[in-house]
């Protein structure tokens, strides 16, 4: 199997259907190393540059949605294109690669690649895109809503979700919501007393 049928192979898994072409013609005109990973809690992706590698490498979390990975499939060439051009000498979510996930972003914005109630904020997002798309609460609930569903996560909300004051459980620990300062809430351990910065988008388990 070639390298082209490969990731095609990948594709069909992890993208929506009417999306797989476009991907694969962007890494046919600038080839890269593509995995998917296990997923990480502190990011959905990531474009790793090596000074000794001809071919650099993105990796994307296997758990992610077709919306979601697609999302972030596309910010990642991002990164490798403005590499590209202009080397690694630019802040990493600089205007440079704004422009650049614009662009690649923009044949995608159609309801024939998202379903309608992700497009209309997705369009808003791309406007001026963040580092993170999970720093834009209301695309991400929307795209959660895709998210796959199992036993684990069935009674779990957002945090941002909880009013000030209400406990959950995050991680095995019990935690009572404070004070929302921008994209995080700052959180008592109800045990140890201690105060955390947890994400608004959190998933936790209301008790």
């Amino acid at each position: 199997m070639n390298p082209t049928e490969q990731l095609n192979r990948i594709f069909e898994i992890h993208l929506p259907a009417t999306a797989i072409a476009y991907c694969l013609e962007l890494w046919q005109k600038t080839p890269f190393s593509f995995q998917v990973q296990k997923p990480r809690s502190s990011k959905l992706g990531d474009f790793r540059y090596r000074k000794d590698r001809k071919i650099q490498t993105i990796t994307i979390n296997s758990d992610l949605n077709p919306f979601q990975f697609l999302l972030t499939f596309i910010h990642e060439v991002a990164h490798l294109h403005t590499f590209e051009k202009f080397g690694n000498s630019l802040t990493p979510h600089g205007n440079e690669w704004k422009k650049e996930f614009q662009s690649l972003m923009s044949p995608l914005l159609t309801n024939s690649i998202f379903p309608n109630d992700i497009l209309i904020p997705l369009r808003h997002h791309m406007k001026n895109p963040s580092a993170s798309s999970s720093r834009d609460l209301f695309l991400m609930k929307e795209m959660s809503k895709y998210d796959i569903r199992n036993d684990s996560i069935v009674d779990q909300v957002f945090l941002s979700d909880l009013l000030p004051g209400k406990e959950f459980l995050l991680s095995g620990r019990k935690f009572k919501k404070g004070e929302t300062k921008r994209t995080r809430v700052l959180c008592e351990d109800v045990n140890s007393g201690k105060k955390y910065l947890i994400s608004r988008l959190a998933k936790v388990k209301p008790v």
